[in-house]
């Protein structure tokens, strides 16, 4: 398949990045998170949605969530300046689902499966250091030396978000959100069922074979 569409989604901790980047260099294709969407359009003109601010830049500079009329606004011309894409963080909730569903055709919606207890154990693994900011983690990717950073030798320390009272929020929050979603599109037929907690070469192999 070339210059795929393709929505991937997934509980945070469930794989979607490192997939996401594997699919970029596959097939050659953007990716488009919202993050980076609502980043790089800062300044694009909303005057027309007649809202509280003209631009996405405002609502971040005043640390107030951006509507998801302007969040569709950025996606839309995000996806429509690609040529094939691999869309993730978006959509986040069902009327996101729906506007998504009005403007591209999709080829693929692929859902990385994983089991809670194997989300909190990725995500409460990670290790950062304080003086150079590389990332370990306790599992996948020990540094030589407990508590030390191979780089620089430097202290490792679990960052506050990584702890397993937030992690278990962070699943939570997106369950609640995304189920929906996930739903969605399960019961348009598109949705492809991925067995994430596979090891990362593995749940590649599906995704690949899911897309060609």
């Amino acid at each position: 398949m070339s210059n795929p569409h393709v929505l991937i989604l997934g509980a945070p901790g469930a794989g979607k990045g490192t997939q996401s980047r594997r699919l970029v260099e596959h097939f050659g294709v953007e990716h488009v998170t919202t993050g980076d969407a609502l980043r790089a359009n800062k300044q694009m003109d909303i005057s027309h949605l007649d809202l509280a601010y003209d631009t996405p830049g405002e609502y971040m500079d005043a640390g107030e969530l951006v509507p998801d009329e302007v969040v569709n606004e950025i996606v839309k011309t995000a996806l429509e300046d690609a040529d094939g894409y691999v869309l993730d963080g978006y959509p986040r909730n069902e009327s996101q689902t729906e506007y998504l569903d009005s403007i591209t055709d999709l080829d693929a919606v692929l859902y990385l499966d994983v089991e809670e207890e194997e989300l909190v154990r990725r995500l409460t693994g990670r290790r950062v250091c304080e003086n150079c900011g590389a990332t370990y983690h306790v599992d996948f990717n020990p540094p030589e030396e407990p508590g030390v950073c191979d780089e620089c030798g430097g202290d490792l320390y679990q960052r506050e978000d990584d702890t397993e009272e937030t992690a278990r929020e962070r699943i939570q929050v997106y369950e609640e959100n995304t189920a929906p979603v996930v739903e969605y599109f399960r019961d348009a037929g598109v949705l492809v069922e991925i067995d994430g907690e596979q090891t990362p070469d593995e749940v590649w192999e599906d995704i690949r074979d899911a897309l060609e």
